[in-house]
């Protein structure tokens, strides 16, 4: 356990490191982030104007828990639109920082026209993803507590057979249904734990949240008595920190992605990776 621990510590700071040197990768997640959030606006504002939210949920209590019809259709198109918003800045994340590891300076344009180079792969895979998901939300909502289990296990099993298809759709001319198979091909070769960088940022990142949640808490309860405009910038800082916090662990995770993806494929993870480091998070098998 005190192995996984270092080598995950070791691909945190290796990833931490490759951010360091080129710190507009940080603009990807963030650019991601609000264009999600305009998604969610083009769904919610019409429904919530039109009376639409409502009588979803009127037709979910009638159904025990079911969207009807209308609903699955709306909740797959919000799927899709989603997904291809996220798929599309993450390929443009992964492919600026695999520049960045092959020794070039890569700019925000360079990841987005590579982006846009591969959208129609984008959609496809947005498409199967959206797919997948309304497949499990549909059986999870008729599914008693073991059967809901065992369909969370499920998504989990689609989420790590899918971890390296973004770094593949990044890297080659790969169609959507080729660059799943070829992730789970990937992922079938090795002993499953190349996900230890990931869940090292994850936990690292998860502790830092808490952290600065446990010190916002006590702060707005030691400035009890001090004056709304006050809490309010106490609270604007924290929230700035959150913000930050969340763009810096997209970027790390997406740099670790696209080290893996280039260690499994070509036994290099470039600039900033130890061969050895990557070599313990990812064993391929006798």
């Amino acid at each position: 356990m005190a192995g996984k621990f270092a080598t995950s510590w070791a691909l945190v700071k290796a990833s931490a490191a490759v951010l360091r040197s080129d710190r507009e990768l940080l603009v990807f997640p963030l650019l991601s982030g609000v264009a999600t959030l305009l998604v969610v606006a083009s769904f919610a504002l019409p429904l919530l104007a039109t009376g639409g939210l409502a009588h979803l949920h009127d037709v979910t209590a009638r159904s025990g828990g079911g969207f009807g019809v209308a609903g699955y259709a709306l909740l797959f198109l919000f799927y899709l639109c989603q997904y291809t918003v996220i798929f599309f800045f993450n390929t443009a994340l992964v492919g600026a920082a695999m520049m960045r590891l092959d020794g070039d300076n890569p700019t925000l344009a360079d990841g987005l026209r590579l982006a846009w180079s591969r959208l129609p792969a984008i959609l496809g895979y947005a498409l199967i993803a959206a797919t997948v998901g309304m497949l499990l939300r549909a059986l999870e909502q008729r599914a008693g507590l073991i059967g809901r289990w065992v369909i969370g296990l499920l998504g989990v099993a689609w989420t790590v057979a899918t971890f390296l298809v973004v770094p593949i759709l990044a890297a080659t001319d790969l169609g959507p249904a080729q660059a799943v198979k070829e992730s789970a091909k990937l992922l079938r070769r090795t002993w499953g734990e190349n996900l230890i960088g990931n869940a090292g940022i994850s936990m690292a990142f998860g502790v830092l949240f808490v952290a600065i949640a446990l010190l916002g808490g006590a702060m707005f309860l030691a400035s009890g008595s001090h004056s709304l405009a006050v809490n309010g910038v106490v609270a604007a800082v924290f929230v700035l920190a959150f913000i930050l916090l969340g763009l810096i662990q997209s970027a790390l995770q997406g740099i670790y992605s696209a080290a893996l993806y280039r260690y499994a494929t070509v036994g290099s993870a470039g600039d900033g990776f130890e061969a050895t480091t990557l070599a313990q998070a990812f064993r391929v098998k006798a």
